[in-house]
């Protein structure tokens, strides 16, 4: 796959097409319809703001937990859409590959963008809502568009590396839904890091090598309050703090890899 190609106008206007037919389709009929972009993530935050803050009082101890957890909500709940759009793509526009000769990259990428204007327009929420609650805007908040395109990246590798078996081996997507799940806990959306720290030092560390526990803490710590424990100020070791990092490079670089050979053969097999 040369730059050229990644880059021709073609292949452009194709990936913008696509994009705008896929977030058309994605709320089409829908009554609320965009609104759902804003009410799938809020609903999940009113859910888990009155279990865990109010009923069993977690957070306590974090400055603005409520935008705390509505900032790890939002950002797992693009994740989750990323993926899980990512990796149907290929089937969901199986007639399209079978009738026209294009980078099938294309189809991935531009599945995974209707995920990436949802996140623009939550964010914009994020903002105002962590300015009504009394958040002092800063610099740091001019880092958290880095932390997302890490994990877009993570996101994009998992799609065309789970997509492209996808294809032959449909059971995927079912595995990748248990495989979601058993994250959520994984990841710390819900409860604080340092509740765990308190607990076992060693996990804490565990789960601050997961990428996506990374980005989360990151974006808190830059947007919403500078006690939150992040990769960076908890470990201490410097090969392990770029863990995340490596990760992330090495799941979208095999997943490219392997997509790559694989559409050769997406035509026949869809």
């Amino acid at each position: 796959m040369s730059i050229p190609r990644v880059l021709n106008k073609r292949n452009r206007i194709l990936l913008s097409e696509l994009t705008r037919t896929d977030f058309k389709l994605r709320y089409q009929g829908s009554v609320l319809g965009y609104l759902w972009a804003l009410l799938r993530p809020l609903m999940m935050f009113a859910i888990l703001y009155i279990v865990f803050a109010k009923l069993l009082r977690f957070g306590n101890d974090i400055p603005h937990y409520p935008v705390y957890l509505l900032a790890g909500t939002t950002i797992w709940s693009f994740f989750t859409e990323c993926t899980s759009q990512g990796i149907q793509a290929m089937l969901t526009r199986g007639d399209l590959i079978r009738k026209i000769s294009f980078p099938k990259y294309i189809v991935v990428v531009s599945s995974t963008m209707t995920a990436v204007i949802n996140l623009l327009i939550n964010l914009v929420v994020i903002v105002i809502f962590a300015l009504i609650n009394g958040v002092t805007p800063s610099f740091t908040w001019l880092l958290v568009p880095f932390s997302l395109l890490e994990l877009y990246a993570l996101s994009l590798g998992i799609s065309f590396l789970l997509g492209a078996i996808n294809v032959k081996y449909r059971d995927v997507m079912s595995i990748w839904d248990v495989c979601i799940q058993a994250l959520f806990y994984a990841v710390p959306i819900i409860y604080p890091v340092t509740m765990i720290a308190n607990t076992s030092q060693l996990a804490a560390k565990v789960i601050l090598l997961n990428p996506i526990a990374q980005v989360i803490q990151d974006v808190r710590h830059n947007l919403v309050t500078v006690e939150s424990i992040t990769t960076w100020n908890y470990l201490s070791n410097p090969v392990a703090m770029i863990v995340p990092i490596i990760i992330t490079v090495a799941v979208l670089a095999l997943g490219a890899v392997y997509f790559r050979g694989a559409s050769k053969f997406f035509a026949e097999e869809i």
